[in-house]
């Protein structure tokens, strides 16, 4: 795995490309702690996650799976770091090429757009293994394209073309191979040019709606909608558009 710094833009690139980046439960620790680094980092305010090679992540080791048992499972808890990856505030952009399966479909899926180049295979293959997704894909992928196309994708195990996980809604955009980082960044500069408090909010709240009554999700916005009148980036975007000038936000 590889991360670097650009200014306010943060990037994680998964880097096994003689395996086609499957995660292994060390890529997965090392994607989580960088996560957690950036996401504490006041410098930055966008994440972007992409693949080395010809693809994004095949899916999970199965070398390292296969000698599992349930005791070890247990004792492992290997989807304890996972559900870490649901606690970062910042914005989490994922950039998808070639096959993007099982834990890498997981992974692409915990972010929150998603850029995907022409030609990207998504699918849990899983059940073909004599198993089932075990990182939330059961879960999210229900929650994007509902319970029957969710069975037929999951009890299958055939693989889906970017075009039609695009009109599931998974997928934000579709570009050519080429032009995917260069998107992926423009998307990328967009967000983090705007106020990191109203972002960060607007993500607890988006995320509220997914599983949580309507009443509960329209309580924690109007709260977040309150809270954010105590900031500095409030004033200062109000004040900047009755002067008619572009606002310098500073995440305060």
């Amino acid at each position: 795995m590889e991360k670097k710094q650009n200014g306010p833009i943060a990037s994680i690139t998964l880097n096994r490309p003689s395996v086609l980046n499957a995660l292994n439960r060390k890529m997965v620790n090392e994607i989580v702690a960088s996560l957690k680094q950036f996401d504490a980092n006041d410098e930055i305010r966008v994440i972007v996650i992409n693949g080395k090679g010809k693809a994004f992540a095949a899916g999970a080791d199965i070398e390292e799976l296969a000698s599992d048992d349930p005791v070890s499972l247990e004792q492992t808890n290997p989807f304890a770091e996972w559900d870490q990856i649901y606690t970062i505030k910042k914005p989490i952009i994922g950039a998808v090429h070639g096959y993007c399966l099982g834990g890498g479909f997981e992974l692409s899926l915990a972010c929150d757009l998603l850029i995907a180049a022409e030609g990207t295979k998504f699918g849990f293959p899983e059940v073909k293994l004599g198993v089932m997704p075990g990182a939330g894909g059961t879960q999210w992928l229900t929650k994007f394209i509902g319970k029957t196309k969710a069975m037929e994708w999951l009890w299958t195990g055939d693989l889906y073309d970017a075009l039609e996980a695009y009109r599931y809604g998974i997928v934000n955009k579709i570009v050519p191979k080429q032009l995917l980082m260069e998107e992926t960044m423009k998307w990328a500069e967009k967000i983090a040019a705007q106020p990191p408090l109203s972002i960060r909010f607007i993500k607890e709240a988006v995320y509220k709606a997914i599983d949580r009554p309507l009443d509960e999700g329209m309580h924690f916005e109007r709260k977040n909608f309150s809270l954010l009148f105590a900031s500095n980036d409030q004033k200062e975007g109000m004040q900047a558009f009755l002067e008619k000038r572009n606002p310098k936000f500073m995440g305060k």
